[in-house]
Parts: C-alpha cells; structure tokens; sequence
C-alpha cells in the first residue's frame, strides 16, 4: 500500500459520502477536520430511494470538483483501490453491495447500521467470517470524546440512559436507521449482553427499554425533530452526564477509518455491531407488537 491510501467510496445516497470525501481531500477543508493519508479516487454512484437524481446529481458535482470519478459501473468503481467505505443511506442494500466488495478481499469500513434486519446482518458477519474480512461498521458517535470521558469515570455502569435523534425513514425501519446512533452509543457505555427490547413509539419518537440478564438496564431514547445527543451513565453510587458535541465527530471517526486502513486493529469488534443491529431489530419488532421482542 502506498503512502496514501486509494479509497473506493460505495453509494452517494448519503451526506456521509460527501463528508467523508471532504475530509480527504477538499482544498478548503478546515485544517483542524482534515485527515492525512487517504484519498477518495473513484465512488459508486446507484439510486435509491433515499435520495433523489437532482440530490444525486450535485453530490457528484461536488465529488468531481475534488477530483474523484463517479461511475455507474461497479469494477470501474473499485478499480485499484486500496479500501473500501461502503456509504449507502439505505440499510436494504448493505447486504448486495457488502458481498459484491467481499471477493475483492480489500479492508472495508461498512456505515452503520450493518443492514436493514438482523438476518441480512448475519449474512454479511458469515461472508466476514468465512473470508476472513478486514471489517468494521460503526456510527461516529461510537467514538465521541464525551462518551469516552463518561466510561472512563464509569467503566462498568449498571443503568444507561441515552438520547438522541429519530429521523424518518423514506423506507424501512426509522428505528434502525437512525436509532442506530443512540444504540450504538448504549453499546458503547454498558457492553454486550442485552436479552430483550421493549420500543414504544409515542408523539415525540421512541423509546426503548433494553433489558439485560444481570440486572444492568438501558434505556434509549430517539426524538423526532431533535438531532442533540448525549446520556448519563451510572451505578449505584456514582453518575456521569454527558452531551456530544458533534463538531469533530466525522472527523474522528475518519480517523478511526485511516487507522484501521492501515493495518491497526478494529476499533469496533465486528461481535459488538451485530449486538446493536439484534437490539435494532428487536426495538423495531417491538414497537409494532406492543411487548418486548428477544434480541
């Protein structure tokens, strides 16, 4: 791999993929957000319907400006590229695209949530197993200082609470679209282990309450409307309040991206995404029927 590594980005049905490429490689990217070292070289362009062709269409004006190659044509795509992001809004077709990049053997960073259901997630864990993939998938609040700062005052909290927002989904699962974020936040904070997920849906969002065999609690809160994030963590006697600032967090997660890239190790054990897409699916599950759903 040469000093910079070539980046194939998969999907422009997302802001990510804008924000990511910018990071990389925009002659006016803030000193302070820029990531050294990689490059955005070619992006897979396709529909869905999480973003219209006008939509589509300036998201690779912009791209081309900086200098990557928008194509239609998947091999052109990923053409010597060094490693992949997969950036598509839409979790439904995670699963096809995922097993297209798999035979290319290359890193790969996958954009949460991992899928759209807890059965395309396995499906894409089993290719990972069996081709002994170098994977991740995370959303960038997963690596907020703020959280880090509250696990470093509570490494092992027994109750957890966490808000966040609850965008609406052109399609699918509004809860594991963008519930994601607070979930994957949870599963940060308190760990694996979670046994059951009672959602109610009520006027202002959601709410989940996730239960866990030895007594540890979380609670999940997505509101409509609202995009602050933040929690507390806590044990019998101690608490930890926290609120993101979210001015660095693709930033940091790009990071995360590079240093993964380049041969360190994941910084999210592919185990701990597959728990949030199982609390995903049983939130979404449960909210439609009324009691708690098995994770």
């Amino acid at each position: 791999m040469s000093d910079t590594i070539k980046v194939a980005l998969i999907g422009l049905d997302t802001s990510h993929t804008i924000e990511f490429a910018r990071r990389m490689q925009a002659p006016d990217c803030p000193p302070d957000q820029k990531v050294a070292g990689m490059k955005a070289v070619r992006c897979l362009r396709f529909p869905t319907p999480f973003q219209s062709e006008e939509g589509l269409d300036q998201r690779q004006a912009q791209l081309e400006a900086w200098g990557v190659k928008v194509t239609a044509d998947f091999d052109e795509a990923v053409a010597d590229c060094d490693a992949i992001m997969l950036e598509i809004n839409d979790p439904a077709y995670h699963v096809h695209y995922f097993t297209k990049c798999a035979d290319l053997g290359k890193p790969m960073f996958l954009d949460k949530p991992v899928a759209d259901t807890t059965q395309n997630a396995r499906a894409i864990y089993d290719i990972v197993k069996a081709k002994n993939l170098s994977v991740f998938s995370a959303s960038s609040l997963r690596f907020v200082p703020q959280l880090k700062q509250a696990r470093d005052a509570i490494p092992q909290p027994t109750i957890v609470t966490i808000y966040g927002a609850l965008g609406k989904a052109p399609a699918g699962s509004s809860i594991v679209w963008y519930g994601v974020h607070a979930f994957e936040m949870l599963e940060r904070a308190i760990g694996r282990g979670a046994v059951s997920v009672y959602a109610r849906r009520d006027k202002a969002g959601a709410v989940a309450l996730v239960e866990y065999d030895d007594a540890r609690r979380g609670i999940v809160e997505m509101t409509e409307g609202s995009w602050i994030y933040g929690g507390c963590l806590r044990n019998k006697d101690k608490a930890a309040p926290y609120v993101v600032n979210m001015s660095r967090a693709y930033s940091d997660e790009l990071e995360e991206v590079a240093r993964f890239f380049r041969g360190s190790e994941t910084p999210v054990d592919f185990e701990d995404s597959m728990e949030v897409m199982a609390m995903l699916d049983a939130a979404e599950r449960s909210s439609q029927s009324g009691k708690a759903e098995t994770v």
